[in-house]
């Protein structure tokens, strides 16, 4: 019997532990789905650590049963008796208030057990209900992310709550349950805030989807999708908001990080004024692209500068706008920014003695600009001084460097200050150049009439011809060929599209006519 009674005693104790056990894996699973993901392995490393400990303290609670029974039948006395008379000596409130805690503790776990799996059913509802209502499938990732983790913050808040309770209910210290207040204030501080970034990113996402569908080409909508790209900086900027103001909630009421908060309206302002300048500069680039390029009236000449000068008006626009925050901001933090504008001007100026070839630079292109050298979509060939040149369609004109787009497709870029010597093909007229190589005793009228009459269809067909084709005679006496020169005046650029059409034609007709070329083809 007594041995016995030692076996059931020792059972119930290591009952009790292991419900211990599984309370605190509980607890540290919380933490590790929640605030805390990004250090899981440290915290199974601490609840390892803490299972080890309740091992040790319940393999020591079951010798100490163990060795105080033996004692106890080594001498020949009644372990129940003696523990009856151990438990008699317990005031009989206290056993009534262990079993009613017990009793409260339990049906409380089990109403939190069996009531969750009808709250995430109801959730599973309205997160159905939600994705169906606006028949939009660009949100429903969102959505459903939103409700995943509402249930989780509701899964995991009605077992905190209901540990605190069940503290309450066994009279545990009060300081104990005001920290577990203080756990539990903090969790749902920062669920709520995380709830709340996922609850704007849905929205956002509803909305963007639905500008979308409805935008049109003509009213406000017609430039949203100039300004789509900023849809997710406008939610990390209103995640960060929301980030510092949960902080600002949490570490107000600690002493030694508490001068943090008071700092956090001048955070959020400076979260929120980088995006409003971001803002800022895509409506500036709207406004020049879309008003100011207006086709409407305007010259090819007139819309080659308008697009030469907008890039570089976007360019100081947007170093002004940040300019501009930058000082915003300092003032928030009361930083007088004059000091240090007279350091960046200081330190400017050593840096300029030793950037003369930045300076040359950018002055040439300040020149290139104003004295309408080249323009963008001009065709130019620079450098013609220097050992090699280059040429091509000009793509962008910079501060520092010019791009052109060499005929074969390459990129080259040139500082302003190397350009040198310029050949533009693109101002007002050029001639396409066509050398015709004919035998010696070929009848030079019947060419001439010929090419004349090539020359008209040319300019009839292709409106980049302004004249028609002349011949500007004989070039040159070859031992194998007369060299004739003929002459087509096309718009600026299209020399080499019209010389290419105007050889094709040429062959065409003279094998029509039956006359041959000589043995060189045509040049």
């Amino acid at each position: 019997m007594e041995i016995l009674i030692t076996v059931i005693e020792v059972g119930l104790i290591i009952a009790a532990f292991t419900l211990l056990n599984w309370l605190v894996r509980i607890g540290f699973r919380i933490s590790g789905q929640t605030w805390l993901k990004s250090k899981a392995e440290k915290i199974d490393a601490q609840q390892r650590n803490i299972g080890f400990i309740l091992m040790l303290i319940c393999a020591s609670f079951c010798l100490l049963i163990v060795g105080l029974n033996g004692v106890l039948i080594f001498r020949g006395e009644s372990v129940q008796a003696f523990q009856l008379r151990l438990i008699q000596s317990v005031p009989r409130q206290f056993w009534e208030t262990i079993a009613i805690a017990t009793a409260k503790s339990v049906m409380l776990l089990l109403l939190i057990r069996f009531s969750i799996p009808i709250l995430s059913w109801l959730l599973d509802q309205c997160s159905h209900f939600a994705k169906n209502y606006d028949r939009i499938k660009a949100n429903d990732q969102a959505i459903e992310v939103f409700f995943t983790y509402l249930k989780s913050i509701l899964t995991n808040s009605l077992w905190l709550f209901g540990g605190i309770l069940c503290a309450q209910f066994f009279s545990l210290p009060a300081i104990l349950i005001w920290y577990l207040f203080i756990v539990l204030r903090a969790y749902l501080a920062i669920s709520l805030g995380r709830l709340m970034i996922k609850a704007v990113s849905a929205l956002i996402d509803t909305f963007d989807a639905l500008s979308i569908q409805h935008s049109h080409s003509i009213g406000a909508l017609r430039y949203y999708e100039r300004f789509r790209y900023l849809v997710p900086a406008l939610k990390k900027t209103l995640e960060y908001i929301l980030y510092v103001g949960i902080a600002t909630l949490i570490v107000q009421d600690v002493d030694f990080i508490g001068e943090v908060a008071a700092h956090a309206d001048e955070i959020i302002l400076t979260i929120a004024l980088y995006f409003i300048a971001g803002v800022l500069i895509e409506i500036a680039n709207v406004i020049l692209e879309d008003l100011v390029l207006r086709t409407d009236h305007l010259s090819e000449l007139q819309l080659q500068r308008r697009l030469t000068i907008i890039p570089l008006f976007k360019s100081f626009l947007k170093y002004a706008i940040y300019f501009s925050a930058i000082l915003l901001i300092l003032n928030l933090f009361e930083l007088n920014p004059a000091p240090l504008l007279a350091g960046a001007g200081l330190v400017g100026l050593i840096v300029g003695f030793g950037a003369q070839n930045l300076i040359n630079d950018i002055v040439c292109g300040f020149f290139i600009l104003f004295e309408n050298y080249y323009l963008v979509g001009d065709y130019i060939e620079a450098g013609k001084s220097e050992d090699r040149s280059v040429e091509g369609i000009v793509e962008a004109i910079e501060l520092r460097t010019t791009q052109i787009r060499h005929p074969d497709g390459q990129l080259q870029i040139v500082r302003n200050g190397e350009i040198g010597s310029i050949v533009n093909y693109s101002k007002q007229y050029i001639y396409a150049k066509v050398d015709v190589p004919i035998a010696h005793h070929s009848s030079l009228d019947q060419i001439y009439r010929l090419i004349e009459s090539v020359g008209q269809e040319l300019k009839a067909d292709c409106p980049e011809v302004l004249e028609a084709t002349l011949i500007d005679g004989l070039e040159n006496f070859g031992e194998d060929n007369l060299l004739l020169r003929t002459l087509t005046k096309v718009k600026p650029g299209k020399h080499l599209y019209i010389q290419r059409l105007l050889r094709k034609r040429l062959k065409h007709r003279f094998d029509q006519e039956g006359i041959g070329l000589s043995a060189s083809s045509l040049e």
